[in-house]
């Protein structure tokens, strides 16, 4: 009974020695000069409090504590809820570490978003790695805590060769899919936060795992394709070098339309606008349409494809109502053309009737040349 009591209170004061750390941690001494503290009190506090109870009970307890029987099965259930508990232990500080860097990362701005981009990216899909192979050493060592499994060691290493080929072989399309998630990762094709445009939808990258890419669409819809499907089909990268873009809209006016004014209204309204980042900018006209109007596009320039976006909306309305209000004559207009009466092609049912209109002057009797009405009674000859 007594080493029962030494157990407890061992345990209770293990993890009150975790709350202390995790209070320490917390205070305005630590907590505001050291960036980690946060991050480890976040992430480390339950498997904290669960390593230091389990790691103490595993240490004093005996298996006499109890009956044989019931003693073993204590101290192995303790051996694999230590190993559980460390390795929860482990994989949340190595978060908490990495958690600071990102953290950083997603601050940065300007010329080093592109590379801060690129090393999120790969910090993520490392750490994801880095987990999966602690989570499988783990479960190893568990299964070698049981006496059965040691025994049959040396059999399992013996037929590894024939199960890696078949585990291999099962598992072709998720093999593949990790593989391609490190090489887009290393090879900088794709990070996180990047604009891409897959299968004519428009969005940014949202996640990155080891299997599959998340695209978060711009109304906000998320699509959710394989890593593989980027490294076998082809795909646009707005921001593969820099966010910068270049946005065009595009107006159909009359011929009559004052170019050199309306050039002059873009840049006075460009350089208005707070999104246009003050670089590149053009009107020209780029064709002449064959339903007579003119076809004139107008280049702009901003920092990001969302600003391209608005920066076009705006520009494009502006311009709408300022060719609107002081060129109206150019507004688009479809020219239509209608032939004289005399220019009918004769043969036809409608030239034959205007004919014989004419002639009757307007249903008149053939004698009546001064094209007076028919009077009453009076049927107009058939056509």
């Amino acid at each position: 009974m007594s080493s029962w009591i030494t157990m407890i209170v061992s345990v209770v004061a293990a993890v009150v020695a975790v709350e202390v750390v995790r209070r320490v941690l917390r205070s305005r001494l630590i907590g505001e000069k050291w960036v980690l503290a946060g991050p480890l009190v976040r992430r480390c506090t339950w498997p904290g409090f669960a390593t230091a109870a389990v790691a103490t009970a595993h240490t004093i307890y005996e298996p006499a504590m109890a009956t044989a029987s019931v003693g073993q099965m204590i101290d192995r259930g303790l051996s694999l809820a230590m190993i559980g508990c460390a390795t929860w232990l482990v994989i949340q500080a190595a978060y908490a570490v990495t958690d600071v860097v990102l953290e950083r990362l997603i601050t940065v701005e300007g010329e080093g978003n592109r590379r801060a981009r690129r090393i999120r990216t790969q910090i993520t899909l490392v750490r994801r790695v880095a987990s999966a192979v602690i989570i499988v050493v783990a479960l190893g060592a568990m299964l070698f805590t049981f006496p059965q499994v040691r025994a049959l060691g040396a059999g399992l290493l013996a037929s590894a060769g024939i199960a890696g080929v078949v585990v291999g072989i099962a598992a072709q399309s998720t093999l593949g899919n990790m593989l391609a998630g490190l090489q887009l990762a290393f090879s900088d094709a794709l990070r996180l936060d990047d604009v891409v445009v897959v299968k004519g939808e428009w969005g940014r990258i949202e996640e990155l795992s080891l299997t599959y890419v998340v695209l978060r669409l711009w109304d906000e819809r998320r699509l959710v394709l394989p890593v593989s499907y980027f490294t076998a089909n082809p795909f646009e990268n707005w921001t593969r070098h820099s966010s910068r873009v270049i946005g065009h809209v595009m107006f159909r006016v009359d011929w009559s339309v004052p170019v050199d004014e309306l050039r002059a209204e873009l840049y006075r309204a460009l350089r208005e606008h707070p999104l246009w980042d003050q670089k590149d900018w053009t009107l020209q006209v780029t064709d002449t349409l064959p339903n007579g109007l003119l076809e004139l596009r107008a280049l702009m320039s901003a920092a990001d494809s969302a600003s391209a976006w608005d920066l076009k909306c705006d520009i494009r309305e502006h311009m709408v109502a300022f060719v609107r209000e002081k060129y109206p004559e150019a507004l688009p207009r479809f020219r239509v053309e209608t032939p004289p009466p005399s220019a009918t092609v004769p043969g036809t049912l409608t030239g034959l009737m205007g004919a014989g209109l004419m002639s009757r002057g307007l249903g008149g009797d053939p004698g009546d040349r001064d094209g007076s009405a028919v009077r009453d009674g009076d049927q107009p000859d058939p056509v």
